[in-house]
């Protein structure tokens, strides 16, 4: 089991650990709920070093990426960011990532960890022209600082966070750790994500908590961030996104740039919009009590099974559950009355539009 440069930290400091991706994890501290409120209200710290680091480079490697990406990475200026998707042959998902652009020949992929083997050794496989690809996801490290405090905690460390617009980074240092903070986030809120050399991790993570009062700033574990996502709609590897889910099918036509030219999945994704959708994700919001969780069966007042949900909670903000589920379209007369189907008793729920909360 790997377990991340902080592993020691978040033990002692109380932190219940779980498995994820192969990686010893912290689930919680103080507890999700609370967690939860603290990245919405105020801040909240990450340790995410378990996603894979992924570097590119040469002279063809903004073709090759523009290629192996659904997204138009010709769009990238240095210093900038986008959400993209790896598809196989067959229009399916293998990860969603961000691309990073350093340079105009280098670039960094940033991939989910439980992914990030099968990510390189798929990556390996399309290599074409002049590229060579280096995986750093051992020697880098991940933190992110989440929530509507970070302008001032990072403004404490002299760095203005209004320079960044999002999904921007910058090579920099603060207190003299060298870093690239990114714009970017799984939360909904203002913040950044640091990447670090893992020497440098510790030092990084005790400045932050060293900067932000105890009163602004907690440590959050995977449940938590999981809560903040599933209440923004984000899609999690495995759940509203996998092998079995066409980016059409989970919403995520903005990410898929057939105009931009070939690359890989794009003949099957055209065939995939030529035969139309069979299922849609929405969102589902409880009308009764009940949390939902994944694989629950989502049917309707007449009992025709309608579909599945992907992922389920209950949300700290609205305080009700909510989930997303992949539905037939095929039954979408019968959607205007819906139940999840939460171990043997029918909870009434309704479909009601991403993201579950609104952030201004």
């Amino acid at each position: 089991m790997k377990k991340t440069p902080l592993h020691d930290w978040h033990t002692s400091h109380g932190a219940k650990m779980v498995e994820f991706g192969g990686w010893m994890m912290p689930v919680s501290y103080s507890g999700v709920l609370e967690e939860h409120q603290a990245v919405r209200e105020r801040c909240g710290l990450f340790d995410i070093s378990h996603m894979g680091d992924v570097y590119l480079s040469g002279k063809d490697v903004s073709d090759f990426l523009q290629w192996l990406t659904t997204n138009d990475v010709a769009r990238l200026q240095d210093g900038q960011a986008q959400y993209s998707l790896l598809l196989d042959e067959s229009g399916f998902p293998i990860d969603d990532i961000i691309v990073y652009r350093l340079k105009s020949d280098q670039y960094m992929l940033c991939v989910n960890a439980a992914n990030t083997e099968k990510d390189v050794s798929w990556i390996q496989r399309q290599l074409r022209g002049e590229v060579q690809l280096n995986d750093r996801s051992h020697e880098v490290g991940l933190i992110a600082l989440q929530g509507p405090k970070s302008f001032e905690i990072l403004s404490r460390l002299n760095f203005d966070l209004s320079r960044l617009k999002r999904f921007e980074f910058q090579i920099t240092q603060l207190q003299e750790i060298p870093l690239a903070i990114s714009r970017t986030g799984y939360t909904g809120e203002e913040g950044v994500e640091c990447f670090v050399e893992n020497r440098f991790l510790l030092p990084l993570w005790e400045l932050f908590f060293q900067y932000g009062e105890a009163s602004e700033i907690l440590p959050i574990g995977l449940g938590a961030r999981d809560t903040l996502r599933l209440e923004m709609g984000y899609p999690l590897y495995g759940h509203e996104l996998s092998s079995q889910i066409s980016p059409f099918e989970a919403g995520l036509q903005w990410v898929v740039k057939l105009e931009k030219g070939d690359f890989i999945g794009r003949s099957a994704l055209l065939q995939q919009k030529e035969r139309g959708m069979k299922r849609k994700l929405v969102g589902l919001k409880m009308e009764e009590k009940g949390i939902p969780r994944e694989n629950f069966p989502v049917v309707s007042g007449g009992g025709e099974l309608l579909g599945t949900t992907l992922s389920g909670t209950f949300s700290p903000t609205l305080q009700i559950g909510i989930a997303t589920a992949l539905l037939e379209l095929a039954q979408e007369a019968h959607w205007g009355e819906i139940y999840i189907d939460i171990r043997g008793k029918m909870k009434k729920a309704k479909i009601v539009p991403l993201p579950f909360i609104s952030k201004k």
